[in-house]
């Protein structure tokens, strides 16, 4: 209910709930999203909040503390402005079939892949193990790229990005496992991230959220819509960051 909020002003909640750790927000959000539950502007205040592995990494630093209550702080401010700006200033000028999500009609609202002779139980275990399948698999063979070109490499370019870094960033960000997240963390704590590439690369950073997009939401011209706007709104956030800190 907080979520969809009656197809409004969804995306304040979302931004909130996104900052929680770990990426669960994220993924239930794009499940919501796929089903006509929750607004695009939603999805995305959902998307730019979360952290994925930020939080626990920097908590466990006291000398990080004040940067990542700024992070989440700027975080927070910029999923409200983007949901508010998708869901109401920009509206008119989304194309319906580009925006997906819910309409405004409750009948629109559709529970994908629930059998009538299923009962809630059962069609909600079938979808959970789906899901999990699906991620599980994208997970093994992200995992086996990651570790063919090295993390320590992924690491040392972004670091090396000098100004362009919320660019880079900001694409590092999009993958969908907590690798993104582990590792701009660490850059931005040893020194070799700032504090604009930081926020660029953990506002894309959805965790399994965008995986669970594409499995979820089957129109190809939405997620990559939703994926081109994540990383736009990111990269934005970032440069605007480098200009004051």
């Amino acid at each position: 209910r907080l979520l969809a909020g009656g197809g409004r002003f969804g995306f304040v909640p979302g931004a909130l709930l996104g900052c929680i750790p770990q990426c669960g927000f994220s993924a239930m959000a794009a499940n919501f999203y796929g089903s006509k539950v929750i607004t695009l502007g939603t999805l995305l205040a959902v998307f730019l909040a979360t952290s994925d592995e930020a939080i626990p990494l920097m908590v466990a630093s006291p000398e990080h503390w004040n940067s990542l209550a700024a992070i989440l702080a700027v975080k927070v401010l910029v999923g409200m402005l983007a949901g508010l700006c998708v869901d109401f200033v920009f509206r008119r000028w989304i194309p319906a079939v580009v925006r997906g999500g819910y309409s405004g009609r409750s009948q629109d609202v559709d529970c994908h892949e629930h059998e009538e002779e299923d009962g809630i139980l059962t069609a909600a275990l079938k979808h959970t193990v789906h899901i999990w399948v699906y991620i599980l698999l994208f997970n093994v063979a992200l995992g086996l790229v990651v570790a063919l070109v090295g993390a320590d490499a992924i690491g040392a370019f972004l670091a090396a990005a000098g100004p362009v870094q919320p660019f880079v960033a900001g694409l590092i960000g999009l993958i969908p496992n907590c690798v993104a997240s582990v590792l701009l963390t660490q850059l931005f704590t040893a020194g070799q991230l700032s504090f604009g590439g930081v926020v660029a690369g953990l506002c894309t950073s959805a965790g399994v959220g965008l995986a669970v997009l594409f499995r979820a939401n089957r129109n190809i011209k939405q997620n990559l819509f939703i994926v081109g706007l994540l990383y736009a709104v990111g990269v934005a956030a970032g440069l605007v960051c480098g200009l004051f800190a």
